[in-house]
């Protein structure tokens, strides 16, 4: 079989194995536990993770926050309403007109309808927010100056809404869900979900068996979850997001290594991360910047030992990152036998922990 092939990262899926809703208690999500070098796997609850991470290893989590970058607007050529998301700051500095309280900050965006949304159009927002259409680029995505007063974000507060997924219908009651208990920087578009299942007091029990918690950042773009077209996936281009390691985070990750304690990644944006700041020797580096690194069968892993993520799309990027680590014909069995047993799929659903 060519791994290359999108068609080997299909599986069937019940519509109503769909997590629609959040559990109650976050840590009483289910744990199917993938013992890669053997294929055994096992029957978990999340909290259960405290048995499986040990004395002098090392969770990496995604510090990440979710912004409400769903905004309506109307557009003043008269196409209608406009639902635009944010994807990912420009760090491109707007020529802001001297004399002026009205800042401005660009982004990249998609933008609904589509085709309709042109270059030069202005697009009128509630509570002052005026957005332009300066540029087109891969895939439809817009390239839009937002006009404001004030702070962005707290401009966003007023007028958007948490990007829940599509596939996601039912209203999400308390906005918080949709966020890690640890979350700090805003920026994404999408949560790093597999951290959805941690609660504090699971953090604190780790820390006081003795695991190291290291923070990276990586802000999440919706161009992560779209499918792979290419019948060879190594054609596919990843959409670059921003990632950001210090120094600390280095050398904490580094010494662990060193000590023979093992990193387990928390998703695969700090997947991502990891292995995008590492060398060939598996020393991590500081960073900050962007990545557009895709990881599929075939990939060499440098830092990442173990892996705790959720059930993802068929054919997408994150289900290709996991067949990398553990295996495509584990892990596609493993998802059958997830169907099978009914877990819960994608961003509220059940997780992982693959070692």
């Amino acid at each position: 079989m060519n791994l290359k092939q999108k068609v080997s990262y299909r599986y069937e899926l019940p519509e109503r194995l769909i997590a629609q809703t959040p559990l109650e208690k976050r840590d009483f999500s289910r744990l199917f536990v993938i013992h890669k070098d053997t294929g055994i796997f096992e029957h978990k609850n999340f909290y259960d993770i405290l048995g499986y991470i040990n004395k002098g290893d090392c969770i990496v989590i995604n510090d990440t926050r979710v912004i409400p970058a769903r905004i309506f607007g109307k557009s003043e050529n008269h196409i209608g309403e406009v639902e635009t998301v944010l994807l990912k700051r420009v760090y491109i500095e707007p020529d802001n007109k001297k004399g002026t309280k009205r800042l401005a900050e660009t982004w990249e965006c998609l933008t609904r309808p589509g085709k309709k949304t042109r270059i030069g159009e202005r697009i009128i927002y509630p509570h002052g927010l005026i957005g332009t259409v300066i540029d087109i680029i891969d895939g439809g995505v817009r390239i839009i100056c937002f006009e404001f007063e004030g702070v962005f974000l707290e401009t966003l507060e007023k007028v958007g809404a948490v990007p829940l997924p599509p596939y996601i219908t039912r209203k999400l009651e308390d906005n918080e869900r949709y966020q890690t208990v640890y979350s700090k920087h805003s920026g994404s578009a999408a949560a790093p979900t597999a951290g959805l299942h941690f609660t504090p007091k699971l953090l604190k029990m780790l820390e006081e068996k003795g695991v190291k918690i290291a923070r990276v950042l990586l802000h999440v773009g919706l161009g992560t979850f779209r499918p792979v077209k290419e019948e060879d996936i190594s054609h596919h281009k990843m959409h670059s997001e921003f990632i950001k390691i210090t120094a600390e985070c280095a050398e904490k990750i580094n010494s662990v290594k060193k000590n023979g304690g093992r990193i387990v990644a928390v998703g695969t944006t700090s997947t991502r991360v990891l292995e995008s700041v590492a060398d060939q020797n598996g020393i991590i580096h500081p960073f900050e910047g962007e990545t557009d690194i895709f990881i599929y069968p075939g990939y060499k892993f440098r830092i990442v030992d173990s892996l705790i993520t959720n059930f993802h799309l068929p054919e997408s990027t994150l289900i290709m990152l996991v067949s990398a680590f553990a295996g495509h014909q584990t892990v596609m069995r493993a998802y059958r036998e997830a169907v099978e047993k009914e877990y819960r799929f994608f961003s509220f659903g059940d997780a992982m922990f693959i070692s």
